[in-house]
């Protein structure tokens, strides 16, 4: 006996729904990753929708989910009976493993989500075919619309009227009158930059680039200092090639003026551990997120800022580097996978609406002359995603005008913008401290 296609059961784990609401209930980060995959309808037991709704409303007004709080929520929604109930609720904690396989769980959730989608559109292009009232071409066209925004990741797509956009930009040049600001957007602490730059702005990809050795790494520490620790701004440093460790030697050298050197091996003059502890507690109070984790996916990344921003309300990334970003598929030329990349990047910026400051290598042929945006490594979409390109360059003349290089801790650095699609470009002086690996502005007393 053969079941015909509509007496089978549509595709669905209800094991996997369990396990993804579970989690959701006793892990914050398991929400985030949830929303990455999965909508309500994406669930194929009506009270599981009703339930992960609520959870999702939680999370938005900034209320953690659990037991007490969702049940209170459903309340006061009339759902909770729907939604099987409080005893029903409790057992779902009880159904998840463990809530690091959340993203598992939620790719067999949304795989049976798409294989109902896909069953529904074949039959509904089916029985269009039957129509010989409709044009092929228009069955076509409209199944084609379907399968596209089945197979967009977040499905979710807005628009507005120009009398709703442009309320918002009036309030914001209205403020700006009022207030006239000194700079717009988040200072780095390097005043020339921020003269041309007004600061980064939100929704801004920004890349630095320069070779190897030439300090891109302390350049974006030097920025996420002055941010963070001087300001208090809420900042996050994914670092990709550094360990954690690594970095808090630099920030301590930075901070006490003390060689790295003799940090690292503890040969510190007898004062020296006092300055440490001084900068260790100024560090402490800073509210700058360290994401060290080699190996990370664009979609580690993505997942990790937006738990970042809802939970910490950051309002300003650092990437070191974006050619250490891995990617799932080996089987993408590298020259794609950057691309995608670059284009996620900037995506991510405008979805969190603060900039994204990535670091990013360039071709050996730089090392010749000044560099130029043709030398960025990998891919020229960086180039095109980006709103705003600067190079560090120690040119060959700059070296002749500083007295006995060799020996002398200061060694000037030009940080050149190149593009910058909301501003001027022009090119800054900057002084680098080799032995604290500190970038800082240049004057007179550094020279």
């Amino acid at each position: 006996m053969t079941i015909s296609g509509k007496d089978r059961i549509p595709p669905h784990n209800d094991d996997a729904e369990r396990a993804v609401i579970g989690a959701m209930l006793i892990d914050d980060g398991a929400v985030f990753t949830a929303q990455q995959y999965l909508r309500s309808d994406d669930f194929y037991s009506p009270r599981h929708r009703k339930i992960f709704d609520a959870i999702l409303s939680l999370s938005n007004k900034n209320i953690r989910p659990d037991l007490l709080t969702l049940n209170d929520e459903l309340e006061r929604t009339s759902k909770l009976d729907e939604s099987g109930g409080a005893d029903y609720i409790a057992s779902l904690t009880h159904a998840v493993p463990s809530s690091a396989n959340m993203e598992f769980y939620s790719r067999i959730v949304q795989d049976c989500s798409l294989r109902r989608g896909l069953i529904s559109i074949s039959g509904e292009t089916g029985a269009k075919a039957f129509d010989e009232t409709k044009e092929p071409k228009i069955i076509l066209e409209e199944t084609q619309e379907q399968l596209f925004l089945m197979s967009d990741p977040q499905r979710i797509y807005k628009y507005m009227k120009l009398e709703e956009a442009i309320l918002p930009a009036v309030k914001r040049v209205h403020h700006l009158f009022q207030t006239k600001p000194l700079f717009t957007g988040i200072t780095t602490g390097f005043t020339d930059l921020d003269n041309l730059t007004s600061g980064f702005q939100p929704s801004e990809l920004i890349i630095i680039g320069a070779r190897p050795g030439m300090g891109k790494t302390a350049m974006a520490l030097s920025m996420a200092v002055n941010i963070s620790v001087r300001q208090k701004i809420p900042a996050a440093f994914f670092s990709l090639e550094m360990d954690h460790q690594e970095l808090m030697i630099r920030l301590l050298s930075s901070e006490t003026g003390i060689d790295s050197r003799k940090i690292k091996t503890g040969f510190l003059p007898s004062s020296g551990f006092d300055s440490i502890l001084a900068a260790g507690d100024l560090f402490s109070t800073a509210p700058l997120h360290i994401v060290d984790m080699p190996n990370m996916t664009m979609l580690n990344i993505q997942n990790m800022s937006r738990m970042l921003r809802l939970k910490e309300k950051i309002e300003i990334i650092f990437i070191d580097y974006i050619g250490l970003i891995s990617e799932d598929n080996t089987n993408v030329p590298r020259w794609e996978m950057i691309s995608r990349v670059s284009r996620s990047l900037k995506g991510l910026a405008r979805e969190l609406r603060i900039p994204i400051v990535a670091l990013s290598q360039l071709r050996r042929e730089a090392e010749k002359a000044k560099p130029s945006l043709a030398d960025i490594r990998d891919s020229g979409s960086i180039e095109q995603d980006a709103d705003m390109v600067m190079f560090i360059n120690r040119d060959r003349e700059l070296d002749k005008t500083v007295e006995d290089q060799a020996k002398d801790n200061n060694q000037k650095v030009q940080l050149m913008i190149n593009k910058n699609r909301n501003g001027p470009v022009g090119t800054v002086n900057l002084m680098f401290l080799k032995n604290t690996v500190k970038f800082v502005p240049f004057t007179d007393e550094h020279s």
